[in-house]
């Protein structure tokens, strides 16, 4: 394993670093672009002709045309950067389609590290997802230690990552250097897409409505992530994954505490345990009819199980956590209340007019 050296922390306190950003127009990689920007580093963003540029609004940072499927987009993007940050990725797996969820994750990977690799890049921090590891053994939480044993085809999201961490494991055993991190959800202002900030969208229009599952969450702020991401690339550990997450809450708790933030009664249909395993059921059903689902089956069967993880690795090293959960809510709601997101259709009007005779 390759140790950090002293020169390379000397390098990175006197001077200002190139960066590449895969992903940089996405929920976690604008983040890590305004991080970077703010440190004052110089910032290049990899992103397709279509992409919409509304999150990286205010940032200065530098444009080049591609994807990480196309290898000379990454040999361009790459060339004179002394860090990439791999941020790019399906995240959305319930809506995407396996194949491309595979192409791009894992496939895409291996393509940005040998770019970086041909272009003589420093230092590749490659994002993750706590999704690659456990759960931990006896429903204890799950360190970096632990390893992926859920079945490849009923969470291929998590399987994908975990045959990406393969190839940053091959990487960093030919000499690359390359920090990984694990994020756990992620909330926070600017996610555009919905991915876990569908959590507030849907505890404000639904409110009581809301169904509880019995299991348990671990959450983030997205701020909170960038930091860590630069961090890593300052003082992480080649060949290392960091956990990157605040805190773990069960279900109850974290809907409670969205409902309180958005201002509206708190969930309260719990959900058996029992009864999760027929509702994945009816997803899948209604996925191989065609019909698009918010969820996928093996989101809900995992309802029943407190994901739940250690992050005392990724605090003593990168610093912990700066952003308290509910705060992160509070700026999350404000986000999307004043982005247009909050919208009070007929559902909402009738859960709110229930809320009212109540």
């Amino acid at each position: 394993m390759l140790a950090l050296s002293r020169e390379y922390v000397d390098r990175i306190e006197t001077r200002t670093m190139r960066a590449l950003v895969t992903g940089g127009t996405g929920f976690v990689g604008s983040h890590v672009v305004r991080t970077l920007a703010q440190a004052e580093h110089e910032v290049r963003v990899l992103h397709r002709s279509t992409s919409r540029l509304d999150a990286l609004a205010g940032v200065t940072y530098e444009s080049v045309l591609g994807d990480i499927l196309d290898a000379e987009a990454l040999r361009v993007a790459c060339d004179g950067c002394d860090w990439v940050f791999h941020v790019a990725a399906v995240a959305d797996y319930w809506r995407a389609d396996v194949d491309k969820l595979f192409d791009a994750n894992v496939r895409g990977t291996q393509l940005v590290l040998q770019a970086a690799r041909d272009a003589g890049v420093r230092r590749v921090v490659f994002t993750s997802s706590a999704a690659a590891i456990g759960p931990g053994a006896y429903g204890q939480p799950a360190g970096e230690d632990d390893t992926f044993n859920r079945s490849p085809k009923q969470f291929p999201y998590g399987y994908s990552k975990v045959l990406a961490e393969r190839a940053v494991a091959e990487a960093v055993a030919a000499g690359q250097d390359v920090v990984t991190v694990n994020p756990v959800v992620v909330v926070g202002p600017g996610d555009l897409n919905l991915i876990s900030g569908d959590f507030v969208v849907k505890t404000r229009r639904l409110s009581w409505l809301i169904p509880v599952p019995p299991g348990g969450v671990a959450v983030t702020d997205v701020r909170d992530i960038a930091r860590w991401q630069v961090r890593a690339a300052e003082v992480g550990e080649t060949g290392q994954r960091y956990i990157l997450g605040t805190a773990n809450y069960p279900y109850h708790f974290w809907f409670a505490t969205i409902a309180d933030v958005v201002g509206v009664p708190r969930p309260a249909l719990p959900i058996p345990a029992s009864l999760l395993p027929l509702m994945a059921s009816v997803i899948d059903l209604a996925r191989q009819m065609g019909i698009r689902m918010p969820v996928d089956a093996n989101q809900t069967r995992l309802g029943a199980e407190f994901i739940y993880f250690q992050f005392d690795k990724a605090w003593q090293r990168l610093g912990e956590p700066q952003i308290s959960m509910r705060n992160s809510l509070e700026d999350t709601y404000v986000w999307y209340r004043d982005h247009g997101y909050i919208r009070e259709d007929w559902v909402a009007r009738l859960v709110g007019a229930f809320n009212k005779r109540r």
